[in-house]
């Protein structure tokens, strides 16, 4: 051996060997630093609300954000990213929102028109105010009685962590202007369905029954609200009117769309996990916590899974279309990927506070699976709880294939004090909540994505069509 054969030999049996590359994270150790410093979630709610802002459905608007949403999950490495198209009636809201009362205490109130209603003539409309505490008053009044008047619905709602006073007071607002308007009503005003006491008017939609044409309606701050009910108290008997300008309109067809994205799993033929938000917002905010936050947080968690590894199933990402004005993009899914299997689905979309509750709609049917994931984000404060899963708004396709769903509960108690106002703003989210919502996910979707067996059975995987079979 000469001698620089034998230097190289002795250098080479000196030099320490090549350090190997670290494992990937555990699922666990990745859940647990994105609760301690996951950005994602941020940075895309952040990114949406700021460069798009509001993104009212089938509007140039939404069309922006779908765009916006597209180029983040392609910059983050999704795969098959897409804007499905689809296409919707249209509602806006117009430009023109007032509400005063003419008689006997004259003032303004701030008022917002309720999706789908209609516009007054240009002057306005004027007439007397007939006074219904709750929407059941308002079903129990005589047909015909409210003709040539305004109906005013109000409703006693209260913050509560799992948010069921929506359901309690949500009718005001989904119902009571088509109750009224088969009275003959020619306006309706509602006490905005909603917890806070800003004067900040909650819109959202309504809806009128077949046969009854659409009236102006709108929704009053709550403090306009309580003014209204305590001018009835003091009015002696006196009529109490009200003038309403709105000038809202349909403006025919026009197209939305659904955002769609993927984590690539390791087995194609495995139905993939569905983990949905909607990317639309009402118009009079930007629509941080309905719902750019869920938009976040589902693409946060289903980067953190990849970093632990490729998994089993694809993890398939919908950001809906079109949400807030009717479900379109939900039912335009569902539509066009009916034949599609999907192993489970879950959706965020109650705004960016801690889960405190998982459900699931298979505690019966795989038991060790559903006591697995309760088990997994109990170190994040979450709780098991006993109702089956209903699955949120855009899951309409694993309800249409009757699949495994799965309701990681958010704390409601502040966000009906938000929801479809402006105040639906950046600033309200708690990043430190919005990392335990994304750790939680990450957990969750990193489980069932790994997940070899049936997510609603435990058993073995049926086939495509014996999937369609069960509807």
């Amino acid at each position: 051996m000469n001698r620089t054969l034998t230097a190289l030999v002795a250098l080479s049996l000196a030099m320490p060997a090549a350090a190997a590359p670290p494992p990937p994270p555990t699922l666990e150790q990745r859940a647990d630093q994105a609760l301690a410093a996951d950005d994602n979630a941020f940075r895309f709610v952040e990114g949406l609300t700021t460069e798009v802002g509001p993104r009212q459905a089938g509007t140039e608007a939404e069309a922006r954000g779908r765009a916006w949403a597209v180029q983040w999950l392609k910059d983050k490495g999704f795969a098959n990213v897409v804007d499905e198209p689809f296409m919707m009636n249209t509602w806006v809201p117009g430009d023109v929102a007032r509400a005063r009362v003419t008689a006997p205490f004259a003032q303004d109130l701030v008022v917002l028109p309720l999706g789908n209603s209609a516009a007054t003539p240009p002057a306005g409309i004027e007439g007397e105010v007939v006074f219904f505490r709750t929407v059941d008053d308002l079903r129990a009044a005589p047909e015909g009685s409210l003709a040539g008047k305004i109906a005013y619905i109000s409703h006693q709602m209260r913050p509560a962590q799992d948010g069921s006073h929506y359901g309690f007071a949500g009718p005001a607002r989904w119902v009571g202007p088509g109750l009224a308007a088969s009275k003959g009503a020619v306006g309706v005003v509602i006490k905005s369905v909603g917890t806070d006491h800003h004067r900040n008017p909650h819109t959202g939609g309504t809806s009128f029954p077949a046969g009854v044409a659409a009236i102006p309606a709108g929704a009053l701050s709550l403090p306009d609200a309580e003014n209204l009910e305590r001018m009835f108290a003091r009015a002696a008997g006196r009529p109490i009117m009200l003038k309403l300008e709105m000038n809202p309109r349909q403006i025919g067809q026009t197209q939305s769309g659904n955002v769609v994205g993927e984590i690539r799993g390791r087995n194609p033929m495995l139905p993939p996990v569905l983990i949905a938000c909607h990317i639309d917002s009402w118009w009079n905010a930007p629509g941080a916590f309905d719902d750019g936050a869920g938009c976040g947080i589902i693409a946060a968690a289903a980067l953190n899974v990849v970093e632990t590894g490729q998994p089993l199933r694809t993890i398939r990402v919908l950001m809906a279309g079109a949400e807030e004005t009717g479900l379109w993009g939900s039912a335009a899914y569902s539509k066009a990927h009916i034949d599609e299997p999907i192993a489970a689905g879950l959706e965020s979309d109650f705004g960016a506070d801690r889960i405190w509750r998982f459900d699931s709609n298979f505690s019966e049917t795989n038991p060790m699976l559903h006591k697995k994931i309760a088990a997994a984000v109990a170190r994040f404060g979450v709780s098991v709880g006993s109702d089956a899963a209903t699955g949120g708004a855009d899951l309409n396709i694993v309800r249409d294939q009757k699949g495994a769903l799965i309701d990681l509960q958010q704390d409601g108690t502040r966000y009906f004090d938000l929801h479809h106002t402006p105040d639906d703003t950046l600033d309200k989210i708690d990043i430190a909540q919005l990392r335990q919502n994304v750790a939680v996910w990450t957990q969750v979707v990193g489980i069932l994505a790994n997940e070899s067996q049936s997510i609603l059975t435990g058993g073995p995987i049926p086939s495509a069509p014996a999937i369609m079979q069960r509807q």
